[in-house]
């Protein structure tokens, strides 16, 4: 993991570059406003810069407003309670994956569960899927979004337009609750410990 920054016009960016094997690059402001670039090995550093710097206004945006908020009394869970929303997302996480993929018209792979303090669910090139015990703290809803956007990469991984009409098709309130998802998750993984 390396550190760079960037000069636009208005402030110098700094981020941090992850590399992994992911098809595409993607930002993530952290809750203390720290800029993390996830992008594929392969994916030279001009690339990226010049990702970051399309995206510039939206960084500076969003990094400013997790600077601002204030440091709050964080109610950590303990492993116990991890360990209880592990188990109860064993249970209902793959029968929502169930209940979707035939919608979107999809198969898949393995499901695991996951203890995550980054990510609410991913989906490999082999149809794997991964999904955060956190999810059982939220609305079913919220968690049912998140099914569908993983099962919609099985067609399409990736970001596009493209991908996203498929999953408001299959799930026309999938804005609404992913605004949720945006507003109130930080402070549910900032729940997490270890």
């Amino acid at each position: 993991m390396d550190t760079y920054a960037m000069s636009s016009k208005d402030s110098v960016i700094e981020y941090r570059v992850i590399r992994s094997r992911r098809k595409t690059i993607e930002i993530q402001i952290r809750p203390d406003g720290q800029v993390v670039v996830r992008a594929p090995i392969q994916a030279s550093e001009e690339q990226i810069r010049a990702f970051v710097r399309k995206k510039s206004h939206w960084i500076r945006e969003h990094a400013a407003a997790a600077a601002a908020r204030e440091p709050e009394d964080v109610d950590l869970l303990s492993q116990a309670e991890i360990r209880e929303l592990a188990e109860r997302a064993v249970k209902v996480i793959p029968q929502r994956v169930a209940y979707y993929a035939p919608r979107v018209g999809v198969t898949y792979g393995r499901i695991t569960i996951r203890n995550q303090r980054t990510r609410w669910g991913s989906c490999s090139a082999k149809g794997n899927l991964n999904f955060n015990c956190l999810l059982m703290l939220m609305p079913p809803e919220v968690l049912d979004s998140v099914v569908v956007h993983e099962l919609c990469h099985r067609r399409e991984m990736n970001h596009s337009p493209r991908f996203y009409a498929l999953v408001r098709s299959v799930y026309p309130e999938y804005d609404r609750w992913t605004s949720w998802l945006k507003a109130n998750g930080p402070a549910i993984m900032r729940r997490m410990t270890g």
